[in-house]
């Protein structure tokens, strides 16, 4: 029997309100993660630092979600899922209004990790909420509808605050993150309120026994490859567009907006199709990010084929993430919320080495043109894990 039985579906998938509900707070979850990309230049120039440096917004954020979002996980698993989500949302918006009123770069800095550390948090519950609704067969499913209206973020809310900084200030979609934020911690409030805390609290240890399956330790490396190949040239793609596509500062949200329809599509369909090919899907889009990326090597001096690749990008480079996600979580049945707050650290943790590596081949004789060398490598990489994934999970099935 194939690797890909393992996500054959069944059963049609139930998305109640509570899942839209927590996918809105995954839409805000996002956008602040890489609003940063499209405000880098407008950021440095406010805060008196390189744009390498004010990319270190990005990366620090991908830190605190490595560190915090397991740990957040853990201390949460005693509290209801309501508990955890809300107390998530007063602290990202503490966060942000931090951002949002200081000039301090230090400062800024330590609160982007405050809000990474309720980012994973949020993350981490609103996945195992999402796939529980939905059943082990259509779990893929329903957590890609999840992560699909959070990819909305990066149609809407990194576009949309992109521009606007650029006319208000960077500072002015911080605090509108704050605001939506206190929004959001009503609506989760009222959705959820009917549901009861978790009376089967599972403890530390068993939680971490569940893990003890190597394949979801080769899940969680194809999420680092996975994230450091796609965000290591997604981080600085506006100094790409500006300097090598030579496109003025103003058309740049446009073309992040055609790479956040790429990543909207493509985390639903991805979702949608993994739940029956899981691993044909996996290195479809691998392979598809690989040569995406390659050929953007080549032609970034051409605008036209440069925003059709960036398009491109989004489409195949976030596809992966609900089937990796739903994988994790299913094959350590015993340990969801940990196994769902592994997966967003370690995509995570592809973020931050991706956008850290990236930050300085931009400063490297590659120019603008490293960041997007860098994501090639990684993309490369990736057939690594997933190769080794595929063929434990054949020796699982023929056992």
């Amino acid at each position: 029997m194939a690797p890909d039985s393992v996500g054959a579906v069944t059963v049609k998938s139930r998305n109640p309100l509570a899942t839209f509900v927590l996918a809105g707070g995954t839409f805000l979850m996002g956008t602040t993660e890489f609003i940063v990309a499209g405000l880098l230049p407008t950021i440095a120039a406010d805060l008196g630092v390189t744009v390498a440096d004010a990319g270190l917004m990005i990366t620090v954020f991908a830190i605190g979600m490595v560190v915090g979002t397991p740990l957040m996980a853990v201390l949460m698993l005693k509290l209801s899922q309501r508990t955890a989500l809300c107390l998530s949302l007063v602290i990202f918006a503490i966060g942000h209004v931090i951002v949002a009123t200081t000039s301090d770069f230090a400062l800024v800095l330590s609160a982007r990790v405050v809000t990474a550390l309720a980012t994973g948090a949020f993350w981490a519950v609103a996945a195992v909420v999402a796939s529980r609704e939905a059943g082990p067969e259509e779990s893929s499913r329903a957590v890609g509808i999840v992560i699909s209206v959070g990819m909305l973020a990066n149609v809407i809310g990194v576009p949309v605050g992109s521009l606007a900084g650029q006319f208000v200030g960077w500072r002015g979609p911080f605090w509108i993150l704050a605001a939506l934020a206190g929004l959001g911690l009503i609506a989760v409030y009222r959705t959820l309120m009917h549901n009861p805390p978790e009376t089967d609290a599972v403890s530390d240890r068993a939680e971490f026994k569940a893990l003890q399956d190597v394949r979801v330790w080769l899940v969680l490396a194809c999420c680092v490859a996975v994230n450091g190949a796609s965000y290591s040239a997604y981080s600085y793609l506006v100094p790409l567009l500006m300097v090598n596509t030579g496109l003025p500062e103003v058309v740049t949200p446009f073309v992040l907006l055609g790479y956040g329809v790429g990543a909207f599509i493509g985390s639903y369909t991805g979702g949608h199709l993994g739940a029956r090919r899981p691993y044909s899907v996996l290195f479809a889009t691998t392979t598809g990010t690989l040569l995406v990326l390659g050929a953007l090597c080549l032609v970034s001096q051409q605008s036209v084929l440069t925003i059709c690749l960036t398009v491109l990008l989004g489409l195949f480079g976030v596809s992966m993430h609900p089937i990796l996600i739903a994988m994790a979580v299913r094959l350590a049945a015993g340990a969801p919320t940990l196994a769902s707050a592994l997966c967003t650290s370690f995509l995570n943790l592809g973020t931050a080495v991706g956008s850290w590596s990236a930050g300085l081949a931009l400063e490297s004789e590659l120019g603008v043109l490293g960041p997007v060398v860098v994501g090639t490598a990684i993309a490369a990489l990736c057939f690594i894990p997933l190769g080794l994934l595929a063929s434990r999970q054949r020796q699982v099935v023929s056992a």
